[in-house]
């Protein structure tokens, strides 16, 4: 059994890490010919097991717990941890796709503004600056669009801008929007939409690095009943037989779950509207 747990844990490891997916192919409006595709050899194809995220590896985990207690309560646990662990993930991965769309909309405004300086039209400038990044996502094709064959840009913005941290791209609508109507430059917009938007996002680096120590404490707080486990092995106890065995043990497993996800949440919420203030 143990080898069995020991073989489990290694093909999740294997199996476990974000799979990026390939980027939308343009098929319209490609430049460079033909989108090529992924070989037929590729894990993707012949894996789709590979998808499979890192919560999966609860279940080795909560095995190996089980193997331990002799008790099949931790694998029962640890399929229950599945779900949970699976949204904590994506939330964190939504976390992080949105700043790094926040990021590359600030880098979208200062190429472009950097292409018009260089001489190109707004449109053509909005196609070379869009072309070197994926800030844009679904809406690419659309804005795409737009700037190539001379449609409602700004409109086409604004849709973009409805992705979760892609909402400065309103602003660079309504620079587009004021410089065609009015006439002003696009490239001085664009210039102090981008120094604001890289202001706002330094605030908020360095508000999240003030607040890695309190997640750092939360961490370790989290850590503390695994210590206390260990500790109890090494002085010569059983104290997973007692938590696993015994009714006052599966009592205090129960209350101290509970509180210990109760104490969990309630600091993370405690960070989470510090580092929104």
């Amino acid at each position: 059994m143990c080898a069995a747990a020991l073989c489990l844990l290694g093909a999740a490891c294997l199996m476990a890490g974000h799979q990026r997916g390939l980027r939308r192919a343009r098929l319209l409006f490609a430049d460079a010919g033909a989108v090529v595709l992924p070989p037929w050899w590729s894990r993707e194809r012949l894996l789709p097991v590979s998808r499979l995220r890192r919560e999966w590896l609860c279940l080795p985990a909560a095995l190996m717990v089980a193997f331990a207690a002799e008790s099949p309560l931790p694998l029962a646990l640890g399929a229950v941890a599945v779900p949970l662990v699976r949204r904590w993930l994506l939330v964190r991965e939504r976390r992080r796709d949105s700043d790094r769309r926040a990021q590359g909309v600030i880098e979208l405004c200062g190429a472009t503004a950097g292409e018009l300086r260089a001489g190109m039209q707004p449109a053509q400038a909005l196609l070379f600056a869009a072309g070197a990044s994926d800030v844009l996502g679904d809406a690419e094709a659309a804005v795409l669009a737009a700037a190539r064959f001379g449609g409602d840009v700004p409109g086409a913005l604004r849709t973009a801008a409805r992705q979760p941290g892609a909402e400065a791209l309103a602003g660079m609508a309504a620079c587009w929007r004021v410089a065609v109507d009015s006439g002003a430059g696009l490239a001085a917009g664009l210039d102090r939409l981008e120094a604001a938007l890289q202001a706002e996002s330094d605030q908020r680096k360095d508000l999240k690095a003030q607040l890695a120590g309190a997640w750092s404490t939360i961490t370790l707080l989290a850590l503390l009943p695994v210590g206390g486990l260990a500790m109890g092995w090494a002085l010569g106890a059983d104290p997973l037989s007692v938590l696993f065995h015994t009714p006052a043990g599966i009592a205090c497993l129960v209350v101290g779950g509970l509180l210990e996800t109760a104490g969990l949440c309630w600091a993370g919420r405690i960070v989470r509207i510090g580092e929104e203030g």
